[in-house]
């Protein structure tokens, strides 16, 4: 039917099928009719090596520890390099592919695409998620020789790709400026959610823990996401404003998830922030929809400013009204579903969340103008087109066909 209809998409980060914007790309492909396979690692629930779930197979490999530190990144990208070249060459074997579709961080993935370009005439395309330069000066603070190793492999996998598609407008003026790629080879996807799963559900009053209002985090536990700013204005609350009527929920984890917890403890907010780690599906809806307010407190930073956040997304389709810092992507995403703090002040934060919780009413008209955006403009229904007119689909305008099951075959090896 397509002379290119056969994919495989490298992911690095998160295993699939909880990557939920890969997760949407592979699923949307196989209802246009191609074959797709998934190269991923494994992560807790999603330990099975292989398997196929909606006709999507799925290759996962080991990795080692979340360090967050240069050493433990190195070990993390060589350990998933080997990987992935070994599982690519099997699936080569097992079921080809026409195309491989990248999707970073890291940038080193352009490595096992090279080779299957050079040697097997396969088209690569690049699904550009995060700017890794930006990404390590914002971790580490400083542009040393890793930060230009980065820039450098950044430009390889530019160079690589024969299509970059980009999760906003900022990256795609990278992907034309360092990238160097032509207008026509690059494509804004965004990462908005299916609305048709991605909804709202009966509220559990259990998560506020007898307190008045709940305040909602979901997202990684990293350096750039600016918990520790969250955690200092739970503190001024609690003991610069006397409000102990808020329960704060942090859902998800991430290399700083320990040290985080222990920074509660030590500004002795650990009885007003539950840490869940990561949830189901399921439990991830119960509980935003059990939230009066959601924030996103990403630290202003060149990184945080140029990327959209999943979460911001994920709040918009769950009526939430959001507090967030100042942050360019953050607020062409949001509009005015969010309230707007100073960079990095704590305590503005902190008041622009008094402010939201004591209006009930704005938070109402928030929380529909969020929804009503996702579903104008940013669900995943407006960025299928966009991402099938990427894969050079000639029908990319035409609806897709009925849904695959959400039964998985489960094939362990």
């Amino acid at each position: 039917m397509k002379e290119f209809n056969r994919v495989l998409i490298v992911v690095e980060n998160l295993p699939s099928p909880f990557d939920r914007r890969v997760w949407m790309e592979a699923t949307t492909l196989i209802k246009k009719g191609y074959e797709v396979s998934i190269i991923c690692p494994q992560g807790k629930g999603y330990e099975k090596s292989y398997e196929v779930i909606d006709d999507i197979h799925i290759y996962r490999h080991p990795m080692p520890p979340d360090i967050s530190s240069v050493r433990g990144y190195l070990t993390e990208y060589a350990t998933a390099v080997y990987w992935e070249f070994r599982l690519a060459h099997r699936v080569w074997r097992e079921r080809g592919f026409d195309i491989i579709h990248i999707c970073n961080p890291p940038d080193l993935l352009f490595l096992t695409a090279g080779w299957f370009k050079l040697f097997k005439k396969v088209r690569v395309i690049f699904d550009h998620h995060d700017i890794n330069p930006e990404m390590y000066e914002a971790k580490y603070g400083r542009r040393d020789l890793f930060y230009y190793g980065l820039r450098l492999v950044e430009r390889l996998t530019f160079a690589t790709a024969d299509t970059v598609i980009c999760t906003n407008e900022s990256y795609r003026e990278i992907a034309l400026t360092r990238g160097r790629k032509k207008d026509e080879d690059v494509f804004v996807v965004r990462s908005g959610p299916d609305l048709s799963i991605f909804k709202t559900t009966p509220p559990n009053p259990t998560y506020r823990r007898n307190r008045r209002y709940l305040v909602g985090y979901v997202g990684v536990m990293g350096e750039p996401e600016g918990i520790d700013y969250l955690l200092e204005a739970v503190r001024y609350l609690v003991y610069d404003q006397n409000r102990q009527d808020i329960q704060f929920m942090l859902i998800g984890s991430g290399p700083m998830f320990d040290q985080l917890q222990e920074l509660a403890k030590q500004l002795g907010v650990s009885e007003f922030v539950e840490f869940t780690g990561r949830v189901s599906d399921d439990e991830l809806l119960e509980r935003l929809s059990s939230c009066d307010i959601c924030v996103n407190p990403d630290k202003k930073m060149p990184y945080n400013d140029k990327s959209t956040m999943n979460k911001i997304m994920e709040y918009m389709a769950m009526s939430k009204p959001i507090v967030q810092f100042d942050l360019m992507e953050g607020r062409r995403s949001a509009g005015e579903a969010s309230l707007y703090a100073e960079g990095n002040n704590s305590v503005d934060f902190a008041e622009k969340m008094v402010e939201l919780l004591a209006d009930p009413e704005l938070r109402e008209r928030m929380g529909k103008i969020g929804l009503q955006r996702m579903e104008d403009v940013l669900e995943w229904r407006h960025q299928i087109p966009k991402l099938l007119k990427a894969y050079g689909c000639e029908d990319w305008q035409q609806p897709l066909s009925s849904t695959t099951s959400n039964q998985a075959e489960l094939v362990s090896k």
